[in-house]
């Protein structure tokens, strides 16, 4: 998968959710999702569902209102990627009617040998981005915009 910088960076609400958080933090401030949509280059409803799921784990909360937006809930000190990765996750649908072992197709049994090794990259990815924490972004990033 590619972010829109035509750059392969993972699942496209990982890359989101981090560009997001990273302008949160870096404001410290409330912000629509309108205004982070166009920071993060990113379809406003898409960037909505994930800080539906960004607010359901208490990383961002959402005020309502005409002041209302999004702020960053947890401390960036203490978020890592890892975090952000699981909260935006999306699990994959298992196949419905999976027949047992010994009558599944060839493509069924490959299919699950294909999540048993994506389940395993996952879980290496997950321990490698537990390393990092969303401070350490924030302290490698050149903000050249006055505004955000």
């Amino acid at each position: 998968m590619s972010s829109n910088r035509n750059h392969p960076i993972g699942p496209p609400r990982f890359a989101i959710a981090v560009h997001t958080l990273v302008m949160l933090a870096h404001c410290g401030c409330i912000m629509t999702s309108g205004a982070i949509a166009k920071h993060v280059n990113s379809h406003p409803t898409f960037l909505r569902r994930v800080l539906a799921q960004l607010a359901g784990e208490g990383i961002v909360e959402a005020r309502e209102g005409r002041e209302g937006g999004y702020f960053l809930k947890a401390n960036p000190d203490k978020l890592t990627l890892a975090d952000i990765y699981m909260a935006v996750r999306q699990d994959a649908e298992e196949c419905p009617g999976a027949r047992s072992p010994e009558c599944a197709s060839a493509a069924e049994q490959i299919d699950r040998q294909l999540e048993a090794i994506m389940a395993e990259s996952e879980q290496r990815t997950y321990e490698l981005l537990k390393q990092y924490k969303l401070s350490d972004l924030l302290d490698k990033i050149v903000f050249h915009s006055p505004d955000v």
